[in-house]
């Protein structure tokens, strides 16, 4: 359904911006439940056993997350992007970027983040906090080549969430970076990065209808990347 720019549904009566909010009552359908003290004693295999729910009950987009980051001025920004892989016993999340992208420059001068991945068929929520670590070049080099052959053009291209002048301006780069490829298909984008959030909080929500969510808090206790951890449960 399309809406036109007063607030009209294309094909029905007026809808104002509260209706199309606040109409559709949210998580009104059946959710699974989740016992917290039943958990794991650390987050990560908490996260696969989510994860492998969300796959199983084909929820899209399941590996997207929204990373947050600060800018230099102390300002959040915040961007969706693929989850590439978790460290599961050390409790980190992995993603790739290009270190010259403004998350890139961000995480270069403050390397702590906070990642947020919502599952709304389940009416799931996981947030993690924790700081930023960047890995050698060779582990970079090794996760590009896993990637589709769109996204490594597109890596090449570069130049990410900068001015473009018009898409034939963009077409032309991509040819250009297709080419490339076919020639030298091991050819490794220039500034390619891969980076894990190692935890340090991981709060997981389980929502409900009548909002009698269940959350559940891991801290990280100890020095280090050790697994230890501490549950608490907050109030919904």
């Amino acid at each position: 359904m399309t809406q036109s720019t007063d607030g009209r549904a294309a094909t029905g009566g007026p809808r104002t911006v509260p209706e199309l909010l606040l109409g559709r009552p949210p998580m009104a359908r059946e959710l699974p439940s989740f016992d917290p003290y039943r958990a794991p004693a650390g987050p990560g295999q908490l996260f696969v056993d989510w994860l492998v729910d969300a796959v199983e009950a084909e929820v899209p987009d399941h590996q997207v997350v929204t990373l947050s980051t600060v800018d230099a001025d102390g300002a959040p920004d915040a961007r969706v992007l693929v989850l590439r892989d978790v460290d599961v016993a050390r409790c980190g999340w992995v993603f790739a970027t290009a270190d010259d992208s403004p998350k890139g420059r961000q995480l270069a001068a403050h390397p702590a983040a906070a990642m947020t991945l919502y599952w709304p068929l389940l009416g799931r929520q996981v947030r993690i906090r924790g700081e930023v670590e960047q890995a050698r070049s060779e582990v970079a080099a090794a996760e590009f080549l896993t990637r589709s052959p769109g996204a490594r053009v597109a890596a090449l291209v570069g130049r990410q969430s900068e001015v473009l002048e018009s898409p034939a301006v963009y077409e032309a780069a991509a040819d250009v970076a297709r080419r490339a490829l076919a020639q030298e298909p091991g050819t490794i984008a220039p500034g390619h990065a891969v980076y894990t959030l190692w935890a340090h909080e991981v709060e997981f929500w389980q929502g409900d209808a009548d909002r009698r969510h269940v959350r559940l808090r891991y801290v990280r206790s100890g020095d280090g990347r050790r697994d230890s951890w501490a549950r608490t449960m907050l109030w919904p």
